[in-house]
């Protein structure tokens, strides 16, 4: 319990008793005057090793070493990993080993019919011309080469309530189309299933797709990289707590490395943000997660029904979505968990005024994302990649030339109209990297721009090597 009487779910360090508080400032107050314990008041103290603030440093160690330990628990810092700018969910019964290039090539076919070249595409979002010229052949690369960064392939609310023996014959071909994915070129650097939730009604159901779809994949060959589980409609630190041994007890049975699998939070619930104590429930969920968190993702839709806002006004940009976000914003910062905006149920189907109207709405989400420090979101279906990857090639291309200018300075310790700090380097390298991780920008170009090579601004950014 904290000194308020409300739980953090950190530990807090004790007070000092009466007679230790007593001792110590009897020692500080000597070392200030000049006289280390058990030395004459007024004794000669010339020396740095007879300084008052080499005692006190080593005072201090002790003091704060619980502190210490705590700080470097509970905030690593990011793992240095790429982070997806998004991820995409396909029902079950829809995925397949090639899902993810039907996606790329569909989205490409809609840009052909809808808008063939970077003119029209310019007009159809409302981005300034030249932005979308410059990121044009970026983007249809990009469709072509990776399509999805992030594939979650959906046995909860985007699949729905089957028979069991349907829904066991679907988490066996998902196996088998996962480790079919995970050997072709371009296969997304992360993917995975979203199972059901640990909700009475739904665990059980849920951990017997878990177990059918992780023991298929051991049984072709082990674990594809990258492999992620979601764990969704969270509304207590306990199913965090749960999933941390869920996940121990099949690397057990299953032979896999410690840790091996990983898992994300959806928070979709205001109970997985402020719990009836007033506390934030979902700082105490990483906590609680024993390093197994990697993300945080919001979801739109349940969350603001949840609230009772009205169908019509569920967004990701509502007031109380932006309040959500804020809070797992917090809570996930310097831990290296990520956070994930949510999606847009409007689709770009129909008539060309239809889709140009849903590419506009996708756009500007997008972009309102970035602008706000949320580098991933949801993406649900194939006409959502083409505005995904535009805005997102256009908030980094456009970011590179005053974040580069803004690096060398700061490595030059040159004077300009902005003084910028290491925590802000920190953040402009970042976003560098983002930039060359996603394909917006090329190595060569960062170079160029920032006048260093990636390692470099990996050092500058923080990131720790991927473990």
């Amino acid at each position: 319990m904290s000194g308020t009487g409300l739980d953090t779910g950190h530990d807090v360090p004790r007070p000092l008793r009466t007679e230790e508080s007593s001792a110590t400032m009897t020692r500080v107050t000597e070392h200030l005057a000049g006289s280390p314990a058990g030395s004459p008041a007024g004794s000669p103290t010339g020396s740095p090793a007879d300084s008052p603030a080499g005692s006190l440093a080593d005072l201090l160690d002790e003091r704060l070493a619980a502190a210490d330990e705590q700080l470097r628990r509970h905030y690593p810092g990011d793992d240095g990993s790429r982070q997806p700018v998004h991820t995409v969910y396909v029902p079950a019964d829809r995925c397949s080993a090639a899902v993810t290039r039907d996606w790329g090539r569909a989205a490409l076919d809609l840009l052909d019919e809808h808008a063939p070249d970077a003119a029209a595409l310019a007009g159809a979002v409302g981005l300034p011309a030249d932005a979308v010229r410059d990121v044009h052949d970026r983007v249809r690369e990009k469709l072509r080469r990776e399509p999805v960064e992030d594939l979650r392939v959906d046995f909860e609310d985007g699949y729905g309530h089957r028979p069991d023996e349907e829904e066991d014959a679907a988490a066996a071909d998902v196996a088998v189309a996962l480790a079919g994915m995970a050997r072709v070129e371009g296969r997304p650097p992360y993917l995975g299933i979203r199972f059901k939730s640990f909700e009475a009604p739904t665990r059980r159901r849920g951990l017997r797709t878990l177990d059918l779809v992780v023991g298929g994949l051991v049984a072709a060959g082990g674990l594809p990289e990258g492999f992620l589980l979601t764990l969704p409609k969270v509304t207590s630190v306990d199913q965090v707590a749960a999933m941390v041994e869920v996940c121990a007890r099949m690397e057990q049975a299953y032979g896999l490395p410690v840790g091996r699998l990983r898992f994300e939070v959806q928070v979709e619930t205001p109970q997985a943000v402020l719990a009836a104590d007033g506390t934030a429930t979902v700082a105490r969920m990483i906590a609680a997660s024993a390093g197994r968190c990697t993300g945080l993702h919001y979801g739109t839709f349940d969350y603001s029904a949840a609230l009772g806002i009205a169908a019509a006004h569920q967004s990701l940009e509502h007031p109380a979505a932006d309040h959500a976000k804020a809070v797992l914003q917090v809570a996930a910062a310097g831990t290296g968990v990520r956070v994930s905006d949510g999606s847009t149920n409007v689709v770009p189907v129909g008539g060309r005024a239809a889709v140009h109207g849903a590419w506009r709405l996708h756009a500007r989400l997008v972009t309102r994302s970035l602008e706000r420090g949320f580098y991933q979101g949801w993406d649900m279906h194939p006409g959502h990649l083409p505005t995904r990857y535009l805005a997102t090639y256009a908030f980094f291309r456009g970011a590179l030339p005053a974040a580069g200018a803004r690096i060398r300075a700061y490595l030059e310790r040159a004077e300009g109209e902005v003084m910028d700090e290491p925590a802000t380097a920190q953040a402009l390298a970042g976003a560098v990297l983002r930039g060359i991780d996603c394909g917006a920008v090329g190595e060569a170009e960062a170079a160029a721009a920032t006048g260093v090579e990636r390692h470099r601004l990996e050092v500058l950014a923080r990131r720790r090597p991927p473990a």
